[in-house]
């Protein structure tokens, strides 16, 4: 019976969540919708895309602040979607200052509503399907955002933007239907396996997916205005691959390496860039052109994400963590898209403009698998301690004994690898033993020395690899 509850929960989370993305995606955030109405009314976009990106980064960043339970994060995506509701009217009308201020209004409170999902996220998915659930929301979002981009681009951009406006509506219906946990106790136990918080690998994160999008961004700017004469077909292909590349990696095997396809991604995104530069601008060479780009984007998109929804487990505060996470997404694309204005402003010939693209991805392709390797590994500590925690004493000093040292530890030594493995940090480590810092930082250069290991979190997973993680 609770398996069948949790089960609708789950499905009415992604569905309520999906038709709220869908709303981002065809309207406030660069969506077709939007675009198709500033340019019947001969509007400039810049000023109102840039407004609306900031807005969102800024909700997104800032929701965790005083969004801190799973009651608060239901009335905020409720209110918070009904908010964009009203904002989006003014857009049936002629521009006034309605339009910004519904865009900055809009932009704010539907990124609290989506950094306010992170609670449901952990709540209903269990965390080894997670993965999934990230790949349903952005799956159902982008088809819902094509139907309403044909609408918008071949019919009326008003009728699209009554559709975006709809889709809000049955996203309130779907969220207002969640049951609330009493998830006092599953909280409790969330924080029990923090060992310290996730500030590092949040941070590792957050520019692994800054970096990512800035390309994102470029793409906005500079490669969708070369192909928008060819509006039909933008219309209902442009997501097209990048819901190809999520249905294959949702459906991967779970022990596929999933991080060996980022390297697909790359190869994909430099092609994109080569295949700008060097076609023309006719139907099959956009084919190519978005066919690389967005394929790539939803092999990154859906990587990132997961493991975004994986660091739930470690957070006290999943709004905060998603948010955070989310937020580096929406600021890379904002910096690639202020790149890409900037090169487009002064009329740099697109030869100029696809190798200052490629150089980021350049940049990108050398920086990225060893952040990718690091908090992976980061990640796999973490599990590791928290079975660790679990075991008897005896058990904690036999894995010690298993792994053989390049030479002895000395007893001080062992004491320090045992509180290394309890979680404890190098300042906690000191107070423990009653010896500086200082100190302890030169027994834990000799520990990694001994096993031969470069990092912390090297050494846990090299100790405790062979433990069985539940």
């Amino acid at each position: 019976m609770n398996r069948f509850k949790t089960l609708n929960a789950r499905r009415l989370s992604v569905a309520g969540f999906s038709f709220l993305f869908a709303y981002i995606l065809s309207f406030q955030f660069e969506g077709q919708v939007l675009y198709s109405l500033l340019d019947l009314r001969g509007t400039d976009a810049d000023r109102y895309i840039l407004a609306a990106i900031i807005a969102h980064f800024v909700g997104l960043f800032t929701c965790g602040l005083f969004v801190k339970s799973q009651a608060a994060a239901k009335s905020m995506m409720l209110g918070g979607m009904g908010l964009c509701l009203a904002a989006s009217v003014p857009f049936f009308f002629a521009p006034s200052s309605l339009w910004l201020g519904g865009l900055i209004v809009s932009g704010y409170f539907s990124g609290c509503a989506v950094a306010a999902w992170g609670f449901f996220l952990r709540a209903f998915t269990p965390d080894n399907e997670r993965i999934k659930s990230c790949a349903d929301v952005l799956i159902y979002s982008n088809l819902l955002m094509i139907a309403v981009n044909v609408v918008a681009m071949n019919r009326s951009p008003f009728v699209g933007l009554s559709l975006t406006m709809l889709c809000l509506v049955i996203g309130i219906a779907f969220i207002w239907m969640l049951p609330l946990e009493q998830d006092n106790e599953k909280n409790q136990t969330f924080k029990n396996k923090t060992h310290g918080g996730i500030k590092s690998q949040l941070i590792l994160l957050c520019l692994f997916v800054f970096i990512i999008t800035i390309n994102s961004g470029l793409m906005y700017q500079v490669i969708n205005p070369a192909f928008e004469h060819l509006t039909g077909l933008v219309s209902w292909y442009w997501a097209v691959p990048y819901i190809v590349a999520l249905v294959i990696m949702r459906n991967l095997p779970i022990k596929a390496k999933r991080s060996r396809i980022l390297y697909i991604g790359m190869a994909m995104i430099i092609g994109a860039f080569i295949s700008f530069m060097l076609l023309g601008r006719k139907t099959s060479d956009y084919l190519i052109v978005d066919t690389l780009m967005l394929g790539a984007c939803g092999i990154f998109d859906l990587f990132w994400w997961s493991i975004l929804g994986e660091m739930l487990d470690y957070s006290d505060n999943p709004t905060q963590t998603f948010g955070i996470g989310l937020s580096a997404n929406v600021f890379g694309v904002l910096c690639g898209g202020v790149l890409g204005m900037t090169v487009t402003s002064i009329g740099l010939p697109s030869a100029e403009v696809a190798v200052i693209a490629l150089t980021v991805v350049c940049v990108t392709l050398v920086m990225l698998p060893p952040l990718n390797n690091q908090l992976v590994l980061l990640l796999k500590s973490h599990a590791y301690l928290a079975v660790y925690d679990n075991m008897g004493q005896s058990q904690q000093t036999d894995i010690v004994c298993q792994i053989k040292t390049l030479d002895p530890l000395t007893v001080r030594e062992q004491e320090v690898l045992q509180l290394i493995l309890s979680g404890k940090s190098n300042r906690e480590i000191a107070g423990a033993l009653f010896i500086s810092e200082s100190t302890v930082k030169t027994h834990v250069r000799n520990i990694f020395s001994k096993y031969d290991v470069g990092s912390r979190a090297e050494l846990i997973s090299t100790l405790l690899k062979n433990q069985r993680v539940e």
